[in-house]
């Protein structure tokens, strides 16, 4: 009698069935791509064929049509790496955990700008196209803003200058 064990499971390529559960995955992949700006996609380093693809899907109107230029945009993914093209979108998708920690290290930044003076020369270090004089601007006016108990008008304005530093594109 054959005694059937797990390392044999691993031998065999895998199912009709798991094949097609990947393929599906990869057109999802593709259908999230989509969603993305131009801008958004360049960021991601995608080929010039996937490119063209993703941007012929957008002059098509006929839903059948579509359909099969997805199934198309899939065969596509299964020669190109799914799962770094899966990390590189997190950053987009607010509900991902790669979005909520790249938010996170720009709060820190944020606050350390503000509460210590030396952070600046570190934050230099590691955005060294950034403007100084306006970061220090902007640093200075949040401090008067939070001494005067104002709103945190220059605070947000940092942020969003930081978020523009930061956005890969």
């Amino acid at each position: 009698m054959y005694d059937y064990d797990a390392k044999d499971e691993q031998d065999l390529p895998p199912s009709k069935s798991e094949l097609k559960r990947q393929m599906q995955a990869l057109q999802e992949l593709g259908k999230k791509l989509l969603d993305l700006t131009a801008t958004q996609l360049t960021t991601l380093n995608l080929d010039e064929e996937l490119l063209d693809a993703l941007e012929e899907h957008k002059r098509i109107k006929s839903h059948e049509a579509k359909r099969r230029h997805l199934q198309r945009i899939g065969k596509l993914m299964r020669s190109r790496d799914s799962q770094k093209i899966q990390a590189a979108m997190d950053i987009y998708d607010s509900s991902s955990s790669a979005h909520a920690q790249h938010f996170q290290n720009l709060e820190y930044w944020r606050d350390r700008l503000i509460a210590e003076d030396s952070a600046l020369a570190e934050f230099v270090e590691l955005w060294p196209e950034c403007e100084v004089q306006l970061v220090r601007q902007l640093i200075r006016n949040t401090r008067k803003e939070a001494a005067a108990d104002k709103p945190p008008a220059s605070s947000r304005k940092l942020f969003r200058y930081m978020r523009k530093l930061a956005d890969p594109s």
